[in-house]
């Protein structure tokens, strides 16, 4: 008896000695056609964005993972080379309601893409970096492009898709 009781007694003493895992990001790694929110309707692009990263405390932003910053830095990457690469040659060869479906697409993926940015800079301006000046610009950016989505609210929005692979382990 009074070995079993000092077995449990040294597993609860190890248990509250163990170091505790390290703290992990709440973003799993995707890819940029899983998170892409161009397709559907233009109109309600800054709630779809905000959606893809609900898993994030946004209201506590100095608790944001560094995982969680990479991951929002590779949307940013991988978005604006879905821009480049996919959004603005389709647009290009696009003529007419086609062309502007698929510019609504665009500009829903610059919501995406810059939503990540914004959060990621809020972040690291809550945990002490200077970042108060790229933060202004890339929400004045973001506030632009969810006007341009709100101006379209109700047209169609196609997506374009890309093979991107968006991860936090970088």
């Amino acid at each position: 008896m009074h070995f079993q009781n000092f077995a449990l007694l040294s597993l609860a003493t190890l248990a509250i000695a163990a170091p505790t895992p390290s703290k992990r990001g709440v973003l799993a790694d995707t890819n940029f056609n899983a998170i892409s929110i161009a397709g559907g309707r233009a109109g309600n692009a800054e709630a779809e964005a905000l959606a893809v990263f609900s898993a994030l405390d946004l209201q506590n932003p100095q608790n944001i993972d560094q995982a969680d910053l990479t991951f929002l830095n590779s949307v940013n990457q991988v978005a604006n080379q879905a821009e480049k690469q996919a959004f603005n040659p389709a647009v290009e060869a696009a003529n007419g309601v086609q062309a502007d479906q698929i510019q609504n697409g665009k500009i829903k993926n610059k919501v995406l893409k810059l939503e990540a940015t914004v959060i990621k800079l809020m972040a690291q301006q809550a945990q002490g970096q200077d970042v108060t000046e790229r933060l202004a610009e890339e929400t004045k950016k973001l506030n632009t492009n969810i006007g341009l989505d709100q101006a379209a609210a109700g047209q169609v929005s196609i997506a374009m898709p890309f093979d991107g692979a968006i991860s936090g382990s970088r």
